[in-house]
This record gives C-alpha cells, sequence and structure tokens, in this order.
C-alpha cells in the first residue's frame, strides 16, 4: 500500500515515538503502511563534541534557548532524503488545532514537525524554516512530543481506510462543528441510570432527531462559543 501521509519528527527524545505509536487506531495505520512515523534525534546535527542544542539566551533571562543551526541542518537532511515537507512547529504560541486544520494536514503528504524544549527555539528557526505553528492548547507541556503525537494522531484517523467505519470521524465531535451526542450501550440499566426510551424505539427518525437535539445541547452548555454567535 502507497503511504498516504509522511511524518518526520525533530526531537532531542525520539524514544518518546517509540511504543506509543503501536497501539490502536495510529499504530494499525503504521502496520497496514497508511501513515510512516519517522522521530529524528536533534542531536544528530549538532556541531560539537557534547552534542549540545541548546544556550544561554542573548540579553539574558532564564531558561535556555535551542539553537537554529541543528534544526536547519535536520530539515535539510530529511527533505534530501524525502522531499520537501510541510514544517510545522509545535508551540503555545501557535495556531489552535482544530478538526478543520488536521483535515488540511491530513491532505498533505509530507509533514515535518519541530519540536522544542526549555524555552523554545530562536527566532530564526520561526523565521526562516518554519511553514506553520500549532498550539494543541492554552497550557504548556514539558515539550512539543506531546503536541506532536496528537498531531499525528489526529490527521492520520482522518485519512481514508484508516478508521474501520468511514463515518465514525464524520460524527465525531467538531465534525460537525457540534460536540458529539451521548452514547449508550447495554445493560439497559446500570445503578438506576437508564438509558434515553428513544434510543430503544426503533424510529430511526427519532432517534436521529434525539441526536442533533443532544449534541447542540450539549455544545450549548460546554462550549457554546462553537454556535453561531456564540449563543448561551
Amino acid at each position: 500500500m502507497t503511504v498516504a501521509l509522511a511524518f518526520d519528527i525533530i526531537t532531542i527524545f525520539p524514544s518518546f515515538f517509540g511504543e506509543t505509536l503501536r497501539v490502536g487506531v495510529l499504530g494499525r495505520a503504521l502496520e497496514r503502511g497508511v501513515v510512516a512515523v519517522r522521530a529524528h534525534d536533534l542531536r544528530d546535527w549538532a556541531d560539537d563534541a557534547y552534542r549540545a542544542v541548546d544556550d544561554y539566551p542573548y540579553g539574558g533571562g532564564t531558561g535556555m534557548v535551542m539553537k537554529p543551526e541543528p534544526f536547519f541542518r535536520a530539515v535539510e537532511a530529511i527533505e534530501e532524503a524525502h522531499g520537501r515537507g510541510w514544517r510545522v512547529y509545535l508551540t503555545p504560541q501557535g495556531r489552535p488545532l482544530t478538526h478543520a486544520g488536521c483535515e488540511a494536514l491530513a491532505a498533505r503528504r509530507h509533514i515535518i514537525l519541530l519540536c522544542d524544549r526549555y524555552k523554545g527555539v530562536d527566532e530564526r528557526v520561526r523565521e526562516g524554516l518554519v511553514d506553520e505553528e500549532i498550539s494543541v492548547g492554552d497550557f504548556v507541556v514539558s515539550g512539543g512530543e506531546v503536541a506532536a503525537l496528537a498531531v499525528v494522531d489526529a490527521a492520520t484517523r482522518l485519512l481514508p481506510g484508516v478508521l474501520g467505519d468511514e463515518d465514525s470521524a464524520a460524527t465525531d465531535s467538531f465534525a460537525t462543528g457540534l460536540l458529539d451526542y451521548p452514547h449508550y450501550t447495554r445493560p439497559r440499566e446500570f445503578r438506576g441510570l437508564t438509558v434515553p426510551e428513544v434510543l430503544l424505539s426503533g424510529n430511526h427518525a427519532a432517534i436521529e432527531k434525539w441526536r442533533r437535539e443532544q449534541a447542540r445541547a450539549r455544545t450549548r452548555k460546554v462550549r457554546p462559543e462553537l454556535l453561531p454567535g456564540g449563543e448561551e
């Protein structure tokens, strides 16, 4: 099978992407060759015996800044081997990742993910190397690896043939602009909590109507800003 989407991840912790890539939907996509994920050690492109990829910031201040040279060399080496990629820097300062953004990423053939640590990267990496900056939320984690894994998983599951049920992704939260509706399975009653009767009725029109109403109600309660005009 032809690889539909290839990810090259630049990180100082390539082992982070070991076992986590081999489970669930993502693991099956890798086994089938639908997607490829290659993790590269940024330190391989350092220029000293200590394999240093960070240094003190100009102007003073706390923390360390990741040097530009290793990132440029890494991207150049990857693209020499695999062709030009869409270069994504994972950062809290980036554009929030959305369902539409994941769809756009899934439509690409080759994505290079740049993972930082410490206080972030030298600004020249952003100015001269990056095509897009992505944030996975208004919070800070220890490095871009967590965000990179989220991007890989979210984009991969949108590729044709990855999910067993092609309609599954189309009904997920955000795919329709709303949060997903409630789901129930057996048993019919559990500790006094029961399944809504409409789901047991066999009336598919009524079930679809109930699901639409529930999705809208849940969105209004939890994420009203997703509704037109941000209605309460």
